[in-house]
């Protein structure tokens, strides 16, 4: 086999782990939000089994990209970081959309990152989003009502 040919196939294989990836992970829907003046696009994992996946496994996040997790109770619910290879930023957000917390998550860790109160909602960003937008506790999150509600 000679480079040529090398490099096509490694180019095949790559496109072939991406589509394999998106089959087995399946589309998720995806909603707009807004964090203040900024705009991030959630893939809304809404479903046991899509709450359950997160972002496991998963290399990279766009820049202004995350995940929406929406859960059927108001509670104050826990995440970790088991299989998960980049570090992410969670905030807990009530059913009005208001961040109750916001925790930084080391990747591949199982500690637990916990709402601080009742919270519908949990919004993962990469690592820092965060505090480098000026995002706080107590600030709401505006288009939560657009995400899918749970199955």
């Amino acid at each position: 086999m000679n480079r040529f040919n090398i490099r096509r196939f490694a180019d095949l294989a790559a496109v072939m782990a991406t589509v394999f990836s998106t089959l087995v992970r399946g589309e998720l829907p995806q909603v707009s939000l807004n964090a203040g003046i900024h705009v991030v696009r959630a893939e809304v994992a809404n479903t046991n089994e899509s709450r359950t996946q997160g972002l496991m496994f998963r290399k990279s996040l766009g820049a202004n990209e995350g995940m929406l997790f929406v859960f059927q109770q108001d509670e104050a619910y826990c995440m970790w970081m088991k299989n998960t290879l980049i570090p992410l930023s969670v905030a807990f957000i009530d059913a009005r959309g208001q961040i109750v917390s916001i925790h930084e998550m080391l990747p591949q860790t199982e500690n637990s990152h916990c709402a601080a109160s009742a919270a519908r909602y949990a919004l993962e960003m990469n690592a820092g989003w965060y505090r480098a937008k000026g995002i706080q506790r107590g600030m709401r999150i505006s288009g939560i009502d657009r995400a899918l509600g749970p199955k």
